[in-house]
C-alpha cells in the first residue's frame, strides 16, 4: 500500500510538472530535418540526387543478397534436415562452387563501384567555380570570406543566434529552428557553382549541409575544398559534423540560396554594411565607449569559454576575473588575444583592431578587475600586428 501511494504521488508530481511546462508542436524544418524523417534530406543538387540514388541502389543490392543467401540457407536446412531422412553429401570440394562464389561477388562489387566512383570523382571536381568562399571553423562559430566572384571581399562571422538563456531554459518558448538558426547566413546564387575552401583555426570541424550532399572536414593548418550547385532557391540548414568541443551542438550552418537579382542586392547591401562598420584605427575612443562595445564583442565571441561572469571553466578555460594577465601590463594580454595561446585561438584574423581593443578594455575593467593600464586603443592593436 505504501509503495502504491508513493507511486501515485510521484505520478501526480510528474503530471503537475508537465502541466507547468510549455508544450510545443514539433514541425518540419524547411531545408533542415523533418519530423519522423527516415531517409536523406530532399536533395537540391545533382550530386545530392546521385548520392540518394546510389544509396537506394546499394540498399536494394544488399537486400537482394540478404534474401538470396538466407533463402538458400533456410531452404537447405529445411529440405535437407536429418528428421526427413536426408543423407549428407560426401564430397569435399567443387570447382564450380569455388568459381561461382569468387566471380559473382566480384561482379557485384564492380557493379556497385562503377557508379559510386563516378559520383565521388564529380564531388572532387572544384574547377570552373562561379564563386569561391573560404570557410573557417572555430570554437564555436564559422567565418566566411568571399574570395572570388560576385561578392569578393565580403567577410563575416556566423554563429548561433538563439540567446543562450532560451537554449538552456526549458520554460522558454522556442521556435522550430532554435538550435539551427544563425545571425549571419551564407548567401549564394541559385544554379551557380560554389567552391568552398575550408580550414580551421583551433580544432577539427566539419561543414555539412545534407541537402547539398556536402560534408568536408575543416582542419587546422590544412586547406580542403568541396563544391555545390543548388538548383532550387530556399534556406538550407546543417551543422558542424565533427566533435569539436563542449559547444559542438551549438554550431549550425545556414545557407540562403537566392535568385541572381536577390544575390546582387545582398552583395551591395553587405558591402555597404561592412563599410559602415569599418572603423578608423587612429580614432581615439573613451573608456566608456570601448567598454560598451567590448561587452558586445565579449558576449558574441568569448562568453562560451570564459563565461559571462569571467570565471571561466575550471580545468578547461582560465578565468579572466582576477587574472594576472588581465590585471597586469596590457602588452602580454594583447599578444595572447592577437596570436592565441594554448586552447585560445588567434583572433587577429577574425576581429577588427577596434573590436580587439574594446574587448581587452572591457575585461580589464569588469568584474573585480581594476587594471592599472585600463584602456587599449585601436592604434595600439594595429601597431602590435606589425
Amino acid at each position: 500500500m505504501k509503495l502504491a501511494k508513493r507511486l501515485q504521488s510521484l505520478m501526480l508530481g510528474a503530471s503537475l510538472l508537465m502541466a507547468g511546462m510549455p508544450s510545443w508542436a514539433v514541425n518540419d524544418s524547411p531545408g533542415g530535418p523533418a519530423v519522423r524523417q527516415m531517409t536523406f534530406h530532399q536533395p537540391v543538387t545533382k550530386i545530392a540526387q546521385e548520392v540518394y540514388s546510389l544509396h537506394n541502389l546499394m540498399l536494394i543490392i544488399c537486400l537482394a543478397i540478404f534474401v538470396a543467401v538466407f533463402g538458400v540457407m533456410f531452404y537447405s536446412i529445411f529440405k535437407h534436415r536429418k528428421s526427413v531422412g536426408h543423407k549428407p553429401a560426401t564430397f569435399h570440394e567443387s570447382t564450380a562452387v569455388e568459381i561461382a562464389w569468387t566471380v559473382v561477388p566480384f561482379l557485384i562489387v564492380i557493379g556497385m563501384a562503377l557508379p559510386a566512383t563516378k559520383t565521388v570523382v564529380a564531388m572532387k571536381d572544384t574547377s570552373n567555380a562561379d564563386l569561391t568562399i573560404k570557410v573557417t571553423g572555430m570554437q564555436w562559430k564559422w567565418g566566411y570570406d568571399y574570395l572570388k566572384g560576385e561578392g569578393q571581399g565580403i567577410s563575416f562571422l556566423s554563429a548561433l543566434s538563439t540567446p543562450r538563456e532560451q537554449v538552456i531554459d526549458p520554460t522558454k518558448v522556442k521556435n522550430d529552428n532554435y538550435l539551427i538558426e544563425v545571425d549571419n547566413p551564407v548567401v549564394v546564387p541559385v544554379n551557380k557553382k560554389v567552391r568552398l575552401v575550408l580550414t580551421a583555426n583551433d580544432v577539427i570541424h566539419a561543414w555539412m549541409i545534407p541537402a547539398f550532399a556536402v560534408k568536408q572536414d575543416a582542419i587546422p593548418g590544412f586547406v580542403r575544398d568541396t563544391w555545390f550547385r543548388a538548383e532550387k532557391t530556399g534556406v538550407y540548414r546543417g551543422q558542424c559534423a565533427e566533435l569539436c568541443g563542449k559547444e559542438h551542438a551549438f554550431m549550425p550552418i545556414v545557407v540562403n540560396v537566392v535568385s541572381d537579382e536577390e544575390y546582387t542586392k545582398w552583395v551591395e547591401g553587405k558591402k555597404k554594411e561592412m563599410a559602415a562598420k569599418a572603423d578608423d584605427p587612429n580614432k581615439t575612443w573613451t573608456i566608456d565607449e570601448l567598454k560598451q562595445r567590448g561587452e558586445k564583442v565579449y558576449a558574441a565571441n568569448c562568453v562560451a569559454c570564459h563565461q559571462a561572469n569571467g570565471k571561466g571553466v575550471p580545468g578547461a578555460f582560465p578565468a579572466l576575473d582576477g587574472s594576472a594577465v588581465v590585471k597586469g601590463p596590457k602588452a602580454p594580454q594583447l599578444g595572447v588575444v592577437l596570436n592565441g595561446k594554448g586552447g585560445m585561438p588567434p583572433w587577429k584574423g577574425v576581429l577588427s583592431d577596434t573590436d580587439i581593443a574594446a574587448v581587452i578594455t572591457y575585461t580589464r575593467n569588469s568584474w573585480s578587475n581594476k587594471a592599472q593600464e585600463n584602456i587599449v586603443q585601436p592604434a595600439e592593436v594595429l601597431a602590435a600586428r606589425k
